[in-house]
């Protein structure tokens, strides 16, 4: 049910023009993911969501799991029915979320104990358990549960999650083997910023064999020039026939940047959350729409957008719905920046196909200003 193919390769660089096919339909990549961490991109329908030209999503599993859990989810018909959503899912480990949202925990060989942010009651992962839950979904892409060291820390950490985050891709592949229903797997690469220890987790997933990979433990504090440096060097150590995603990282300018290291697939909360804190995506940067320069100002978001938000409103009402906390801010905010990510993609994927990735990358930094506000 899942296949790859590379359409195209830039001769000038590593970005290259794909599809892949899951049992839901076919995504043209490289490609932007929006997030849907409750089963819902926030703000957004999914009709919406699907004429700004997403093929695919990103929930959440670890909040599905506790809310409303994934046996009520399969019940009614999985994901893809209970969303309304009939297009690609990509669902994650959801070990990350109990990383990062459990204050207690406690991680061993067989998994994470952890206590649950919303009642406070004991729940253990593991990654049996994790992709069982992803099964149970239905998602058409399944993320292998692995241990992502914050940064900064020590070698002798990051060599121990390496390896643990190699047993665990291990299990999770001899369960989806056991159980699974035809979605795929992706493994994903941690080692923090060592080179050999990012070496090493490519090939011990290597050795496992998945059907994508994954660029994981980045974006995580350390100086976005090492980001970038990680990213190319990891990316270039995974084979050449399979998806190859960034997670987490999704900043304009780290999607263009890393689309020339040869990444097919991104996801990141920032155009939904920036837009409910009336930070806005522009074709010259960001725009901050509380600003007192934008009180009578005529104008829409960005004059060369055709989202609806721009053609129909000023930056003067954009503002004040802001500013008077109307829910129809974070509505248009909201379709405002995911257009632009949506036309972002197709733009690269038009200039890859033309051969022109490396002028449209300079174009790109001569136009924006970022964080120009």
């Amino acid at each position: 049910m899942f296949k790859f193919d590379i359409l195209h390769k830039d001769p000038h660089n590593r970005a290259r023009l794909g599809r892949i096919y899951t049992s839901h339909g076919t995504v043209e990549t490289p490609a932007f993911m929006p997030v849907a961490t409750q089963g819902s991109v926030k703000a957004m329908t999914p009709v919406e969501i699907k004429a700004l030209g997403f093929d695919v999503i990103v929930v959440n599993t670890y909040h599905l799991y506790l809310r409303p859990g994934h046996k009520v989810v399969e019940k009614l018909g999985g994901l893809h029915r209970f969303c309304n959503w009939h297009a690609s899912i990509l669902t994650d480990s959801g070990g990350f979320q109990v990383l990062s949202l459990s204050k207690i925990r406690d991680i061993t060989e067989e998994g994470v104990l952890f206590r649950s942010h919303l009642d406070g009651e004991k729940h253990f992962l593991s990654p049996e358990k994790s992709i069982e839950v992803q099964i149970s979904l239905g998602a058409d892409i399944m993320m292998c549960l692995d241990e992502c060291p914050p940064y900064p820390s020590e070698r002798s950490y990051i060599e121990n999650s390496v390896g643990l985050t190699t047993l665990w891709a291990k299990r999770c592949k001899d369960f989806t083997n056991q159980n699974g229903d035809g979605g795929a797997l992706f493994g994903i690469a941690q080692g923090g910023v060592f080179k050999d220890l990012r070496t090493r987790s490519v090939e011990e997933l290597q050795e496992v064999s998945f059907d994508g990979y994954a660029v994981g433990g980045l974006g995580i504090g350390e100086p976005k020039e090492m980001t970038y440096k990680i990213t190319e060097f990891t990316a270039s150590l995974f084979p050449e026939d399979k998806v190859r995603y960034l997670m987490g990282l999704g900043m304009p300018e780290d999607i263009v940047e890393a689309v020339s290291m040869g990444i097919d697939l991104f996801d990141c909360v920032l155009p939904t959350r920036n837009a409910r804190n009336g930070s806005l995506f522009t074709s010259r940067g960001k725009l901050v729409i509380k600003n007192a320069r934008y009180l009578e100002d005529k104008l829409p978001i960005d004059e060369e957008c055709g989202c609806y938000t721009c053609r129909n409103f000023s930056r003067a009402y954009l503002r004040h719905l802001y500013l008077a906390g109307e829910i129809l801010a974070s509505r248009l905010f909201t379709l405002h920046n995911l257009h632009f990510y949506g036309k972002l993609m197709g733009d690269i994927r038009e200039a890859i196909e033309e051969e022109r990735f490396l002028e449209f990358k300079k174009e790109f930094y001569s136009r924006i200003e970022i964080n120009r506000d």
